[in-house]
């Protein structure tokens, strides 16, 4: 017999191009980041980009949750949908937060970690948004998942790297509680991108 979400399903596709809508300003928010981080101190002015990225992804949360709340039957589970609607926001808001960060404790040129950190990150938020369309057919996405927990894995040990380093190198103790800052917000965003893998496939797995 089938799953009542996946009979009424076709009523309302609206959160399904959400969730797309999302995973779309996720990745451009990550590519601005590593852009800015590859170029920085000239890229600097990406920041204000990456903030109106993190406002965007704040107004489609807003959206899917005024639809969750207004919406009878919904295509997947309620608990599902703000899972995926809050951990896409989360990826968006810590990119934000490094991008605010470099700015605030006025960065003058980049640690060569944290250019690798960003990167890694831009490519797991594009595998995040190879995977979220896979949510509206329920298509087996464990290809771009897999490859989300490898990054998330070289992300791990990139970050231990670079902590190391700051305390190798003599430098002002300032500088390395800025830097050990801005390298835990960076993992933490590549640990939200395994976050949402995790909830891409429990989703598809109780849907299929």
């Amino acid at each position: 017999m089938a799953r009542l979400s996946q009979v009424f399903a076709p009523k309302d596709r609206a959160f399904f191009d959400l969730f797309e809508e999302a995973a779309r300003n996720v990745q451009r928010a990550a590519e601005l980041l590593d852009e800015m981080l590859r170029a920085f101190p000239e890229e600097n002015d990406l920041a204000r980009s990456i903030l109106l990225c993190e406002q965007e992804g704040d107004r489609i949360t807003y959206d899917m949750i005024q639809r969750l709340n207004s919406t009878f039957v919904t295509p997947i589970d309620r608990e599902d949908i703000l899972a995926l609607a809050s951990g896409l926001d989360d990826i968006v808001d810590l990119t934000e937060e490094v991008a605010d960060y470099l700015g605030l404790y006025k960065i003058e040129a980049p640690m060569e970690q944290a250019q690798r950190l960003a990167h890694i990150l831009m490519e797991c938020c594009r595998r995040v948004a190879e995977a979220v369309p896979r949510i509206r057919g329920f298509k087996d996405p464990t290809h771009y998942t897999n490859e989300i927990h490898r990054l998330e894995t070289e992300g791990d040990r990139v970050t231990r790297e670079a902590v190391a380093s700051l305390f190798d190198t003599g430098i002002d103790p300032m500088v390395v509680i800025r830097w050990k800052d801005i390298f835990e917000r960076l993992e933490e965003a590549i640990d939200a991108t395994e976050h949402i893998a995790n909830v891409i496939a429990n989703i598809v797995t109780k849907n299929s």
